[in-house]
């Protein structure tokens, strides 16, 4: 099944039909072949079957827009079918006007349209009809906006997301034992009508290499007897052991001690998810959201302290890498995903990278934290401390919301009356937001990466909004949350972009139609290919200056990491209030993870980060000047933003054009979907760039990390703190040399790849548009006119203002 077949069925109230289309694989092309008996084993009843025979006529009706047409053109209801693609939070300006399509309709029908083109044109090795056709394949883009959510157990991070949502029972709640190290995202299912969880494991090798590392460390702290130095630091050096301990037990049980890794990988631990043997994803399904989230526990969660799991026997946690729970029905997922994220720093390789990548795609942030402490908290503001960077110049990130839950907490209540309690509820709201926003200015590292109107604070009841016994829904502020997804589907630009390329790519096919035979118009070439020339060397010459300032400021980290390696390496290596046993396991940890822990309750030791601070400091500032995340500025997205062939201004000025008009509009198009699609590499490429600097300083200390894991016994701390020290005088000349040199080639390459793209693409575009016949290309006048009328109105609707966060909501009214 295809999005064209899944979306009319939806669209015509057939949802429960889906299922079984998709299981007969029921694809567009087969859509239109199906007879009456194949429709009668598809829907057996008698009146679904009898509503999608008549819409399935009136489809096979090819529509036009033309008012003097007299064929057939579906009309949609907007308070009817379409009511499919609405949401009762959506904001009016993303509300169709009377007798508009909505924007998910639009799309399905321009798709439609495209595929049905693209069968018309003649198979032939033709360079026109070939280069038709990829340009139709190429308009196939899909990007989800991803919203990650932080924050520490017991925030109320899984009430949020089900609140949010509309499930109430999808992520499992209650106060668990031990924070997870599983990343849950949370998605529509766009494929069946039932709930979903796909389980990602980590491979066999990942999990006997942490099984060797665990045991490791637990068997050197057992032999440690001369770093036992200070007995203050009992509860931390426990921590870190208990840690490793409770992913042990949660698999194994006490079965696992005095057991070697190889006899904890034996099959008969795996019984239940044959899927991690094979290295293969487990599926979950269920017809309710209860009844998905009591399968998936034992895959999220350790054991609970509210009883809940009480007949599981092994909890697979330790094992998962990523779940995705699929939800059906529902709007505010079409477009988005929620990642509920746990903290960084995992020992396990491959769930580090997914975790870094995920997080530097996410375009919102949420750091969620409880109400009554929410300026004070220091773990979720340590929580976007680490992040800022990975979010900021090293992600995509636009939006950090700070949002504040179980507002409604206020204590006993039971002498106030309803209104008494709102307004104090309200009070008490308005100042958490002053004193978290207060809090937000002083910190610095922040300003690197983001402004500050970037940063909003919410204040939420999960439960009140369930409940509503005191508050109205919108004084939980839950639907601005809400609001906020909603507006991130609707105002979709991936919509616009199709429309407008499908828009393009029809008017060359048209345009090629009706200059078949004509001389070939040298004289526009010509100046469209010198307007080119021009506009790519303001290109070059802009990205050039970057890159030299670039180079200017990466010589100044250079030398400061050269004289301040030694004060940098201190402030990990010797930590203050920090001695003896409870460090040498904390240094332990970070060198067996490459360099980077997160111990209990402290903040994440990076000693890569610490070495490269040095390096970004000098280029932060500039780099957010660069490659803002907004993507609309800067001198790269700027000046290709700029580019342009003036297409327009010829068909205004030059009446000699005229003939080759349809082709100067696919030229427009064509341009602007580049932009797009340059402005796509930028972002991926410039996190690539950024994060450059600490993973080259990363493979440089390599070496010493895994000499310093190897050290045992007596004066073992010593010997860790020695080791890494020595490493570092002795490649301090050429280990920040080398991070310079390859963050320029990085920055190099970007440059070369836009200057190619723009002009290959726009040379070939040019040239197959404007010197090719198109004797053979079939009539599309009535299909270019619809999609014209598409993308106008989406381009009027997409001008309109954006939804406003910044706006709290309004004071409940007193009564005396």
């Amino acid at each position: 099944m295809d999005d064209f077949v899944r979306n009319k069925l939806t669209e015509w109230d057939l949802s429960e039909w889906i299922e079984k289309f998709q299981d007969e694989g029921i694809d567009t092309e087969s859509l239109y072949c199906l007879g009456h008996e194949e429709i009668a084993a598809l829907i057996p009843k008698v009146g679904p079957r009898a509503k999608f025979k008549k819409k399935l006529k009136l489809l096979k009706v090819h529509p036009s827009t033309s008012a003097s047409s007299d064929q057939v053109k579906r009309k949609l209801d907007l308070q009817g079918e379409s009511s499919n693609w609405q949401s009762p939070s959506r904001k009016q300006r993303c509300e169709p006007r009377p007798g508009s399509y909505s924007e998910g309709i639009i799309l399905s029908e321009v798709k439609n349209i495209m595929r049905y083109v693209q069968k018309k044109l003649p198979d032939q090795d033709n360079k026109l009809e070939q280069f038709l056709k990829k340009k139709i394949n190429d308009l196939e883009i899909e990007k989800r906006e991803l919203v990650g959510v932080f924050g520490k157990t017991g925030a109320g991070k899984s009430s949020l997301i089900n609140a949010v949502i509309g499930e109430k029972n999808l992520l499992p709640i209650g106060r668990v034992k031990a924070c997870t190290t599983v990343m849950i995202k949370v998605e529509a299912n766009m494929l069946h009508q039932r709930y979903e969880a796909e389980i990602e494991f980590i491979t066999k090798e990942e999990w006997k290499d942490e099984l060797w590392s665990s045991l490791n460390f637990l068997g050197d702290n057992a032999d440690q007897e001369d770093e036992q130095e200070d007995e203050q630091e009992g509860d931390q050096e426990d921590d870190e052991d208990q840690d490793t301990v409770d992913k042990l037990l949660a698999l194994y049980g006490e079965e696992w001690r005095d057991k070697t890794p190889e006899n904890l990988m034996e099959n008969k631990y795996f019984k239940e998810i044959p899927e991690f043997l094979l290295s293969k994803r487990k599926l979950l399904t269920a017809e309710s959201a209860k009844e998905l989230s009591a399968k998936l526990v034992k895959y999220t969660r350790s054991e609970s302290n509210d009883g809940e799991g009480k007949e599981v026997k092994r909890w697979y946690w330790p094992l998962v890498k990523c779940v995705t729970v699929r939800v059906p029905n529902n709007d505010l997922l079409q477009h988005v995903t929620l990642v509920d994220l746990p903290g960084n720093g995992d020992r396990n390789k491959s769930r580090d990278k997914m975790w870094k990548g995920v997080v530097g795609s996410c375009s919102t942030v949420w750091i969620v934290t409880e109400m009554k402490r929410a300026a004070a908290e220091r773990e979720a503001w340590d929580i976007l401390k680490s992040a800022s960077s990975l979010i900021g110049n090293g992600g995509e990130c636009q939006r950090i919301h700070f949002i504040c839950t179980m507002s409604d907490d206020i204590g006993d209540t039971d002498d106030r009356s309803r209104d008494a309690v709102r307004a104090l509820i309200f009070q008490n709201n308005i100042q958490a937001k002053e004193e978290v926003n207060k809090e937000f200015r002083k910190l610095k590292e922040f300003k690197k990466h983001f402004s500050y109107e970037s940063f909003k604070v919410f204040t939420v009841s999960s439960k009140e909004f369930l409940k509503q016994k005191r508050l109205t829904p919108e004084e939980t502020e839950i639907p601005r949350l809400q609001e906020f997804l909603q507006e991130l589907n609707d105002c979709h630009s991936e919509t616009l972009n199709y429309v407008s390329g499908a828009h393009g790519i029809l008017s060359l096919i048209q345009g090629a139609r009706s200059r078949a035979g004509a001389d070939r118009n040298t004289d526009v070439c010509r100046e469209l290919e010198e307007k080119m020339v021009q506009e790519l060397e303001k290109v070059r010459q802009t990205m050039q200056k970057t890159y030299d300032t670039f180079e200017r400021c990466l010589t100044e980290g250079v030398e400061k990491s050269k004289s301040s390696w030694d004060r940098l390496l201190k402030s990990v290596l010797y930590p203050p209030r920090t001695k003896g046993g409870a460090f040498h396991k904390i240094l332990k940890c970070v060198v067996q993870n490459g360099g980077t822990h997160k111990p209990k309750n402290r903040k994440l030791i990076n000693l890569n980060m610490t070495l490269t601070s040095c390096l970004t400091d000098s280029t932060d500032e500039e780099f957010k000047k660069t490659f803002p995340n907004e993507a609309k500025c800067g001198p790269f997205n700027g000046i290709i933003n700029s580019f342009s062939l003036e297409t327009e201004r010829l068909m205004r000025e030059r009446p000699e054009y005229k003939d080759v008009e349809l082709q100067l509009i696919f030229l427009k198009t064509e341009e602007e979907k580049m932009k797009t699609k340059l402005n796509k590499i930028i972002r991926e490429q410039k996190k690539m760039i950024y994060n450059s600097l600490m993973e080259t300083i990363e493979d440089n200390m390599q070496e010493c990390y895994e000499k310093a894991a190897e050290i045992r016994g007596g004066g073992s701390l010593k010997n860790m703190k020695r080791t890494i020290e020595n490493h570092v005088q002795e490649l301090k000349d050429i280990m920040f040399q080398r991070a310079k040199n390859v963050m320029l080639e990085h920055l190099e390459h970007l440059m070369e790849l836009i200057l190619d793209k723009l002009e290959n693409t726009m040379q070939e575009s040019i040239e197959l548009s404007l010197n090719t016949d198109g004797d053979s290309i079939p009539d599309v006048s009535d299909e270019l006119q619809m999609v014209k009328n598409y993308s106008d109105e989406l381009k009027e609707n997409s001008t309109e203002e954006p939804l406003d966060m910044s706006a709290d909501p309004p004071v409940p009214a007193t009564h005396s």
